[in-house]
C-alpha cells in the first residue's frame, strides 16, 4: 500500500472518529437535557400555571397569590396548580432535549466559525450565538405541545365564559384537546402561535445561553474552567440564566399565550399593539413576577440536572 493510501485512509478514519463523537455528544445532550426538562416542569409547574392564566385572564384576578388561592380552591392540586403537566413535560423533554442537542452541534458551527479549537474554550458571546440559533430548531417542537399545556392551564376561565353565553361545557384532558383541534383546524393548528414562539425563543436563548455561560465565567476561580464551578454555582448561573431570559421575551410570551389560549388569528404585532392600548404596558408583564420566583429554582434545577447527567454518561461511556 502506498504512502497515499495511507494517507487517505488516516483521513478516513479521523473524519469516522469525528462523526462518531458528534453523534455520542449529540445523544448524550439530548438525553441531558430530556431529564433536565422533566425536572423543571415539576418545581415550576404551579407558578407557570399561575403566570398562564394572569397573562390571558388578568382582570380576574388581583395579584400572584389570588391567582394562586383560587386555583387551589376551585380546582385543587392535580387538575388546578398542575393542570397541563402532561404536555407540559412533553413539552419541555421535547423542547430541551431538541434545544440542548441542538445548541452542542451550533456551538461547534460557531466555534468553527470564529476558529476556536475546542467548544470549551467558546466565548459567552460565542455560546449565546449557539443557543439563538439552536432556539429555532426548539420552537418547532414546542409550539404544539406549549399551546395544548396553555390550553388546559386557562380552561377554567374560558368555560366560565362558555358557561356565561349559555353553553355546556366538561373538562377534557391533553389527548382529548389535542384530538379536537385536529379535528376543528388540522395540523396547523396545533401551529398557532408559532411566529410569536420564534420571536419569543430565538432573541430570549441568546440571553438564557449567554447570561448561563457569563455566569459561570465570573464565579470560576483564577486557573478554574467553567466547568469545575461545582453544583452551588452552576445552580446559581442557571438561576441568572432563566432570569434573564424571561425579562427580555415576556411581552412576547404574553401574545403568545393570548394567541394559543383564545384562539386568535391576528397577526402578533397587531395583538401586541392592541394589548397596549387597551391595557397599557403594564399587561405585557402580567404574570412576570410568579415567573421570576418560579424560574430561580427551575432553571437552577434544569442546568445542574443537564451539567452533572451529561458528565455522568461522559465517565460511564468513556
Amino acid at each position: 500500500m502506498s504512502s497515499l493510501d495511507n494517507v487517505q485512509n488516516s483521513r478516513v478514519q479521523t473524519m469516522d472518529t469525528e462523526r462518531m463523537k458528534n453523534l455520542k455528544d449529540g445523544v448524550i445532550d439530548f438525553v441531558a437535557g430530556s431529564l433536565g426538562g422533566v425536572a423543571l416542569v415539576y418545581v415550576g409547574q404551579p407558578l407557570d400555571t399561575v403566570k398562564v392564566k394572569m397573562q390571558t385572564f388578568p382582570i380576574l384576578y388581583r395579584g400572584m397569590v389570588d391567582c394562586f388561592m383560587k386555583t387551589l380552591k376551585t380546582d385543587g392540586v392535580a387538575r388546578g396548580l398542575y393542570a397541563g403537566t402532561v404536555p407540559s413535560v412533553v413539552a419541555n423533554v421535547a423542547e430541551n432535549s431538541i434545544l440542548f442537542a441542538a445548541y452542542g452541534g451550533c456551538q461547534k458551527v460557531v466555534a468553527s466559525a470564529v476558529g476556536v479549537s475546542k467548544v470549551e474554550d467558546l466565548s459567552s458571546i460565542g455560546n449565546a450565538w449557539a443557543g439563538f440559533f439552536a432556539a429555532f430548531f426548539s420552537s418547532l417542537t414546542l409550539c404544539p405541545t406549549e399551546l395544548i399545556k396553555c390550553k388546559l392551564q386557562a380552561m377554567r376561565e374560558v368555560q366560565n365564559q362558555q358557561i356565561a353565553k349559555g353553553a355546556k361545557v366538561e373538562f377534557i384532558g391533553p389527548w382529548t384537546l389535542t384530538r379536537q383541534i385536529l379535528k376543528e383546524s388540522g395540523i396547523p393548528g396545533l401551529f398557532r402561535g408559532l411566529t410569536s414562539t420564534i420571536a419569543r425563543e430565538m432573541p430570549g436563548y441568546f440571553f438564557f445561553f449567554g447570561g448561563y455561560e457569563l455566569t459561570r465565567e465570573l464565579l470560576a476561580k483564577p486557573g478554574q474552567s467553567r466547568d469545575e464551578i461545582g453544583w452551588q454555582k452552576t445552580m446559581v448561573a442557571g438561576a441568572v440564566g432563566g432570569s434573564i431570559l424571561w425579562l427580555v421575551i415576556f411581552p412576547a410570551d404574553v401574545v403568545k399565550s393570548r394567541i394559543q389560549v383564545q384562539n386568535l388569528r391576528t397577526p402578533a404585532i397587531v395583538i401586541a399593539k392592541e394589548i397596549v392600548k387597551k391595557e397599557g404596558v403594564s399587561a405585557l408583564y402580567n404574570g412576570l413576577k410568579p415567573t421570576l420566583i418560579r424560574t430561580v429554582p427551575a432553571t437552577a434545577t434544569l442546568f445542574l440536572t443537564y451539567e452533572y447527567v451529561k458528565k455522568f454518561i461522559h465517565q460511564v461511556m468513556d
